[in-house]
């Protein structure tokens, strides 16, 4: 289980210059049952070849965008103001990605976060975990306010893992 964690976690931090001598251009797209497969850069290509991890798959005109882990890195604090900056760069990977799909944060119909309230990793409340992430999610999106789903969890992927987002999006194909 460490090893998917830690094979998802450098996809989303890896820079694409990692693999630059074999890799395609990307985003690569991928044909699938009604849609398509979309993997945004060569740190998520190899995780997509190691482990079957798709970063977005499109179908019909929908896009599910797998979710990205807000964690504390070593050295990382475990107060509001660090956790801003964990979600900064959560989000950051989820627009990358919707980015790749064509479409942008402001055609997200769903946002489901999956939360660990009580953990050694974050020392604020629930409240502050939502009201972080509600501000820091329109840095990304000015438009209407997608539906929102938070649920409790005790434990994610990988050993600091404070919220999983994972989108739901809008995406016609017919756009891309």
């Amino acid at each position: 289980m460490r090893l998917l964690a830690a094979a998802v976690i450098a996809a989303a931090l890896l820079p694409a210059t990692a693999f630059a001598q074999t890799a395609p251009t990307f985003p690569v797209r991928l044909p699938s049952s009604g849609g398509e497969v979309i993997i945004p850069s060569a740190g998520f290509q190899r995780a997509y070849d190691e482990i079957g991890y798709a970063p977005a798959r499109r179908a019909g005109d929908t896009l599910y965008v797998s979710g990205a882990i807000v964690f504390r890195a070593e050295g990382e604090g475990t107060d509001a103001a660090a956790f801003e900056g964990q979600v900064r760069r959560a989000l950051t990977q989820l627009d990358r990605t919707v980015k790749a799909a064509g479409v942008t944060m402001n055609d997200v119909a769903l946002i489901n976060s999956f939360h660990v309230w009580e953990g050694p990793d974050f020392t604020g409340t629930k409240d502050q975990q939502i009201e972080v992430i509600a501000r820091v999610w329109r840095e990304f999106a000015d438009g209407p306010r997608p539906a929102w789903t938070a649920v409790g969890t005790s434990g994610l992927l990988g050993g600091t893992g404070i919220v999983e987002i994972q989108l739901t999006v809008h995406s016609p194909l017919a756009s891309n």
